[in-house]
């Protein structure tokens, strides 16, 4: 049962889902994707990568749709990179653009300058015209120590915006309770996360709706046109270009969906709730 379902009009049993798109500003045939996946596809939100190479194009092609930040301290691309849009020594590795990886990251990082950047993220993304509706961090790096989650929470407070969180069993794992730290703050988040562990994520959505508890559960995709540049920097383009299909051609997944009784939400409902409950 879920009390986060009842909050937001629905039954305690209800099985809820966000189908949200990671990545917006990676690439122009990403933003291509994620548009035609947020406007006739499943998906029902999106985030954007504020310092990403393309973030500004998607921000021309913005019509309004749920779309939040996707906070983001690492570039993980060996032939494909991009840094801090605030002067942050920290935050670079040896050629100029994020961190690599999320050890890196977290043994380099002055926490102040994280923050700065961070906010300096959100800031833009609002400038830009986005009506930002949640925040979530890239490759996970925010949510898996206490002190880069103390950031995470205080800007989802700061500016009212709901979070994505793993699910309770990641709190066993990182040794802190993120889940109770952001209730106690009032910040709304899905009731339950389904980790892809890499791009790609037909099979993990498939395996999830057939399991599907009670709640809200965030699914997320990672779509991609099939282009040559996307093919030049990612090894995974053809999964990214799967994800695609999955949400904007796919007949078997709505189907699914529809047998299973599952509904689809955005996370301007849960922000809704957020801020309308302070």
């Amino acid at each position: 049962m879920s009390e986060l379902s009842e909050r937001l009009g629905h039954g305690a049993d209800a099985r809820l889902v966000i189908i949200n798109a990671d990545g917006l500003g990676l690439s122009h045939a990403v933003n291509a994707a994620t548009f035609e996946s947020l406007r006739d596809g499943l998906v029902t939100s999106a985030s954007i990568m504020v310092p990403a190479p393309w973030a500004r194009e998607a921000a021309f092609q913005y019509r309004g749709e749920d779309i939040g930040v996707h906070l983001t301290l690492n570039a993980e691309y060996d032939r494909y990179r991009w840094g801090p849009i605030t002067h942050a020594p920290s935050l670079l590795d040896g050629d100029g653009g994020f961190p690599r990886t999320l050890d890196d990251l977290w043994d380099h990082a002055d926490l102040d300058e994280a923050r700065r950047e961070l906010r300096a993220q959100v800031e833009r993304a609002i400038l830009w015209g986005f009506n930002v509706t949640h925040l979530d961090s890239h490759l996970g790096a925010l949510q898996l120590r206490p002190e880069f989650f103390d950031i995470y929470l205080d800007l989802a407070v700061e500016f009212a915006l709901p979070l994505r969180l793993s699910d309770a069993s990641t709190e066993r794992s990182v040794g802190f309770p993120f889940r109770n730290l952001a209730a106690s703050e009032g910040v709304v988040f899905p009731d339950h996360f389904v980790a892809v562990p890499a791009i790609g994520s037909r099979q993990a959505i498939e395996e999830a709706i057939a399991h599907l508890e009670p709640g809200i559960t965030e699914l997320h995709v990672h779509p991609a046109l099939d282009t040559p540049e996307q093919r030049a920097f990612d090894t995974a383009w053809s999964r990214r270009v799967d994800d695609h299909h999955l949400v904007c051609f796919d007949t078997h997944l709505p189907a699914v969906l529809a047998r299973a009784g599952v509904g689809c939400i955005g996370y301007r409902a849960l922000r809704t709730l957020q801020q309308t409950s302070t």
